[in-house]
């Protein structure tokens, strides 16, 4: 199951960053952007001013802001808008899918409202067996992997020929795919990490050091590991690049969307004021936290850093009093 023309509907930055790796592997890419200026950017200059402006792009990849045009021919489509839009934008696409393409999933969450993972979303909306939608996921800062750094990542399916295809198409000196079967585990993975690189921008912003980061890294592994233990996930995953890998990258590096927003949430601002610092953006662990916090409680997982990350971003929480009421709780054993 070979795949030569690819097509990433999504132009952000880890769309854009993902589109020069498959170029770099050999592919013919076409970027979907949602705007046209960007789009012949992208086709006439190679360069997305908007995410990465100082990496040039391949002459691999060309670009459109029409979805049929993008869509035509490909034997593979990355979805790589962000997850809370994910379910409006397929629904607009769904018809434009063509019918024995490769559907591969680059977002991270949990969907608000339906609970449902990004793979599930795919699945209701294009219809394809879930079984058949693969994941990709890992310690992937996309402006590191567009400057050729090198990097691991996580390519998941429950068809291990469509990962392997993936895996091929996306292969280079500088990144290099690993193949799974626990879809469940890698997207809870992707999708909580985001929670707790909010919690660790917190701390950062209030002044704590690297105990406190350890801290939060280890205990919100633990977190993420409990839901997925009860959502029949890997433990081994939680372990790897989709789990462990993705969340030391997350929460320590400030290139995480993530991490930054919650630093300034941890120096006083409030959400709408760190948000306008981003340039209207929310980071996805703000939306993702009230989802995951939701899914814990509905299979009664216990999650005290995503519930307090939801108080801060949704409740008015005041994150100097986080760390008292987290060291507060009572005592345990580490592993109960």
């Amino acid at each position: 199951m070979g795949v030569q023309r690819v097509t990433v509907l999504g132009a952000g930055s880890w769309g854009t960053a993902f589109a020069k790796v498959l170029a770099d592997a050999g592919r013919d890419v076409t970027v979907w952007a949602r705007r046209s200026e960007v789009a012949e950017e992208i086709r006439e200059r190679h360069v997305n001013s908007g995410y990465l402006p100082e990496v040039r792009l391949p002459d691999r990849i060309t670009a459109t802001a029409d979805p049929g045009e993008a869509l035509a021919g490909a034997e593979a489509v990355v979805l790589a808008v962000p997850s809370q839009s994910l379910r409006a934008n397929l629904t607009a696409w769904r018809g434009l899918l063509p019918r024995e393409a490769i559907l591969v999933s680059l977002a991270k969450g949990v969907e608000l409202g339906t609970l449902k993972r990004m793979s599930e979303v795919i699945a209701e909306i294009a219809g394809a067996p879930e079984g058949e939608i693969v994941v990709v996921t890992g310690p992937n800062l996309a402006r590191e992997i567009a400057h050729g750094q090198p990097a691991a990542a996580v390519v998941a399916c429950a068809d291990h020929e469509r990962a392997v295809a993936i895996q091929t198409a996306s292969f280079t000196r500088y990144f290099r795919p690993y193949t799974n079967t626990d879809v469940v585990g890698c997207e809870l993975g992707g999708a909580c990490k985001n929670v707790i690189a909010l919690s660790c921008g917190m701390a950062a912003g209030l002044g704590f050091g690297a105990n406190t980061m350890a801290t939060l890294i280890t205990r919100g592994l633990a977190e993420m590991a409990r839901l997925g233990a009860k959502l029949g996930a890997d433990p081994l995953t939680f372990a790897g690049l989709a789990g462990v890998g993705d969340l030391v990258a997350t929460c320590s590096s400030p290139l995480s969307r993530n991490r930054t927003f919650g630093e300034r949430l941890g120096r006083g601002e409030t959400v709408e004021e760190a948000q306008r610092a981003a340039g209207g953006q929310v980071a996805e662990g703000v939306k993702s936290c009230s989802s995951i916090r939701e899914l814990a409680r509905t299979h009664g997982v216990d999650m005290p850093i995503t519930d307090a990350m939801h108080r801060v971003c949704h409740e008015g929480g005041d994150p100097r009093h986080l760390g008292a009421e987290l060291l507060g709780r009572s005592q345990k054993h580490e592993w109960s």
